[in-house]
């Protein structure tokens, strides 16, 4: 099993690795397997890489993010520009539907509106957040129920059988509406998220309950 300096060690070794991230403005403690970030990174896309790149890491439980977005004063950009360009990041993304509004407050940015599929929420949220200026984002855009709960939950126990990197007996699937529950244990963080996305690829599911268990 391994220990947290041990895991420490090897969430600096990552992130170092990670050609988008300045690892030297990140700091790093882990305590019972979950890590805290800290620093001022120059984005929200950096802030975001740093903690993927520490939820790859195996041993990993959890990450508490406490990274800070800081601009220089003569980059920083005024709200209304940012929300334009906000805008126009999404209708260029010819899967994204136009039904994606944006608020802007202090660099910081809120997405609402509906759509029919969970990747059209994400793809939404990945154009924006790159966008320089973005001191964070609050995704609030939901997904359609379009199917019925007994068909999501076939989908998405199929889907769990068909990857390689699950043992798919040992994760529950409860549906109630378009709301999914995952319950049970999994080895490791990259199988919990492997399992939440499939999870998320049946059509009609408008949010995920994760419980899983990393043991």
């Amino acid at each position: 099993m391994t220990n947290d300096i041990d895991l420490r060690q090897k969430i600096l070794d990552e992130l170092e690795f990670d050609p988008r991230l300045d690892a030297a403005a990140i700091g790093v403690s882990v305590r019972d397997g979950v890590a805290t970030l800290s620093g001022r990174v120059a984005s929200y896309a950096e802030k975001i890489a740093a903690e993927q790149a520490t939820l790859r890491i195996k041993g990993v439980r959890g990450v508490a993010q406490e990274i800070h977005v800081v601009f220089p004063s003569d980059k920083k950009t005024g709200d209304d520009d940012l929300a334009r360009r906000a805008i126009q990041i999404i209708d260029w993304d010819t899967t994204v539907p136009d039904t994606i509004k944006v608020k802007v407050q202090d660099g910081w940015v809120t997405l609402s509106g509906q759509v029919n599929w969970q990747f059209q929420r994400v793809n939404a949220e990945n154009a924006v957040r790159k966008l320089s200026g973005v001191a964070g984002l609050t995704n609030q855009i939901t997904v359609r129920p379009s199917v019925s709960a007994a068909d999501i939950k076939t989908r998405i126990e199929d889907a769990l059988k068909r990857n390689a990197a699950l043992e798919a007996e040992n994760i529950r699937v409860q549906v109630a509406g378009g709301q999914v529950s995952l319950e049970g244990r999994v080895h490791a963080w990259s199988e919990r998220y492997a399992a939440e996305q499939a999870a998320w690829s049946a059509q009609g599911v408008t949010t995920v309950n994760d419980r899983l268990v990393v043991a």
